[in-house]
């Protein structure tokens, strides 16, 4: 059995898709696949089918009814905030030891592959103490660091990658999500970080003037993130 978290340097970075990708690539290695999305903000019950959580039932091959989604991200919210704040405006606090142990028991009765998806980026906290870092660390399982290439996205990136190799996490793959319309490439941006992360990386290409070579790239691209994960 293997587990991998996918979280990112910030919100909306591309974490659901990179993950979605990743499903449907091992589904058609032959994959059995658990998804997870434990703990979801911005979440509208009357348009569900839009949610991350769905998505995600989506690449798994299940229809993404709210029952389904239930099972999958049992702490939901309202407010497009950071857990912490979304939580609090519906006079609710996270219980991150029921969400360890919610981790903990899905990891435990899987058969083949787990993918979990984050909440936000690497450190948006979950309550007053604990942040997405500190849930990862205590699963104890390697993540995937998702990443853009907008202006700025260098320092986020690689503080992200200082503070999770600080708290002793295993970084199986960067993945450098195309920020569309960004002034700068991808390719400099892989270029840029290659100097401080020797790691696997694995690019993806959203610039809308070539949208069909791009689904090729995007296709190769998560057969080499499949490769890499055991």
């Amino acid at each position: 059995m293997s587990a991998f978290f996918i979280t990112a340097t910030g919100t909306d970075i591309g974490k659901t898709y990179v993950a979605a990708g990743l499903i449907a690539t091992l589904r058609r290695r032959g994959r059995k696949i658990i998804a997870l999305k434990p703990v979801v903000s911005g979440f509208d019950a009357q348009n569900f089918v839009a949610s991350d959580p769905a998505a995600l039932l989506a690449a798994c091959g299940q229809k993404p009814t709210l029952d389904a989604i239930a099972k999958i991200s049992p702490w939901r919210f309202a407010a497009p905030l950071s857990p912490d704040q979304a939580a609090a405006l519906e006079g609710r606090t996270i219980d991150v030891a029921a969400v360890r142990r919610f981790y903990a028991d899905s990891i435990a009765s899987a058969e083949d592959v787990v993918i979990v998806e984050g909440i936000g980026g690497l450190m948006v906290p979950l309550d007053a103490r604990h942040t997405i870092c500190d849930l990862i660390g205590a699963l104890n399982i390697p993540l995937i660091l998702v990443a853009g290439t907008y202006l700025g996205s260098l320092s986020h990136t690689l503080t992200a990658i200082e503070v999770a190799e600080k708290r002793g996490l295993k970084i199986a793959a960067l993945v450098l999500n195309e920020t569309t319309g960004s002034t700068v490439s991808i390719a400099a941006t892989q270029e840029s970080l290659g100097h401080f992360w020797h790691g696997p990386v694995v690019a993806l290409r959203h610039e809308p003037a070539a949208p069909r070579s791009h689904a090729a790239t995007n296709a190769a691209a998560f057969e080499k993130l499949a490769e890499i994960l055991p």
